[in-house]
């Protein structure tokens, strides 16, 4: 069976979907703005809150940390200052961790280098996010299989023989993986999501849950996904979109992460039951709409039945219009009446009284 638990909480096709509050760094590196969007994510109905960690020293290169990093979206002069005011340390994930406990959602980060890795497991968090630009990453994926916790795979940026390769990484080692498919654009137009590769994943990987991580505009793609299948969701989430910063404009707002959260238990409750039978409540309508076989006028006992001889009328509460065949060329037993219901019962051996 396809399933996967993080805490307490099993994933599989049968269940709800795991929603995952994407934080980023929108608490632009203040812990009370932190608190706030744990707080109105656990009140939307998110699973769980994701933060993200790098050790930014050893993460780039120091061309690329002393970079210019002018804009609107900066916040410092340099890259590796900007994501130095971003980055949370020990203090910050510990207390955000207790916060989150306490609301009854899960804590997690995704860790973008070994050291995160280790700070990740030394926190105990219940599962490790990887993102999409460390697919072609083996050596970390394997570094955070070996942790034991559940890993979160993103595919962003990514064809097939690297979403298998990372997967031959993951799974010899640690079978407990979602897989996510993801377009690394930001935000990512209805065209560019690509959510029938959802089917290729459960096909290729039947014993993975699969999901979608999503940097498109509101909740519609996401319900999409659940619906072919994807039962992890991660939405980055914001206190408000106008702000600065490069993943605002497409995050969600709380009123956006309960109509996301309500949205996907409707289309779980939508998809129901892969068994087609008749439903009870649908019996008055059928009753009411469908078509039953009666005679098309009035018609003597041991009368031969021609199609001339039979009419399909509503209500449908009578002999069906698939039996058609069985009552075509067969005698009555008693007289019909026009519109008079034609039973099976009414008929007798078709060799009886034959002329």
């Amino acid at each position: 069976m396809r399933a996967l638990t993080v805490n307490d909480r099993t994933i599989s096709d049968d269940t709800d979907a795991y929603v995952i509050a994407e934080i980023g760094h929108n608490h632009e590196g203040d812990l009370g703005k932190a608190e706030e969007l744990v707080r109105q994510a656990a009140a939307a109905g998110a699973s769980a809150v994701k933060l993200q960690k790098r050790d930014n020293r050893l993460l780039y290169t120091k061309a690329m940390y002393d970079s210019p990093y002018p804009g609107r979206n900066s916040f410092g002069p340099t890259y590796g200052a900007h994501r130095e005011f971003l980055e949370f340390g020990t203090h910050e994930y510990t207390h955000l961790q207790q916060l989150s406990a306490e609301l009854g959602v899960d804590f997690f980060a995704t860790a973008f280098d070994f050291a995160s890795v280790d700070f990740l497991a030394e926190l105990g968090v219940p599962a490790i996010k990887i993102a999409s630009g460390d697919i072609r990453n083996t050596p970390l994926l394997a570094y955070a299989a070996k942790v034991g916790k559940p890993l979160v795979v993103s595919t962003g940026g990514a064809d097939m023989e690297s979403v298998r390769r990372a997967c031959g990484t993951i799974l010899p080692i640690n079978p407990d993986l979602a897989l996510l498919q993801c377009t690394a654009m930001y935000p990512a137009e209805p065209e560019e999501l690509n959510l029938a590769v959802l089917a290729t994943y459960r096909s290729e990987f039947p014993d993975t849950v699969v999901g979608f991580s999503g940097h498109d505009l509101g909740p519609l793609a996401a319900w999409t996904a659940y619906a072919l299948g994807a039962r992890v969701v991660e939405k980055h989430v914001t206190l408000d979109r106008t702000r600065p910063g490069s993943d605002h404009k497409f995050s969600l707002e709380q009123a956006d992460i309960a109509e996301l959260v309500d949205g996907l238990r409707r289309v779980r409750r939508s998809l129901g039951s892969a068994d087609k039978k008749v439903l009870d409540g649908e019996r008055p309508a059928m009753g009411k709409m469908g078509k039953k076989l009666v005679a098309h006028k009035d018609l003597p006992a041991g009368h031969r039945l021609t199609l001339e001889d039979v009419a399909i009328k509503s209500p449908g509460d009578g002999l069906t219009p698939d039996r058609l065949a069985d009552v075509v060329g067969r005698r009555l037993g008693r007289p019909l009446a026009t519109d008079a219901d034609i039973t099976l019962d009414d008929l007798v051996d078709g060799d009886a009284g034959r002329d």
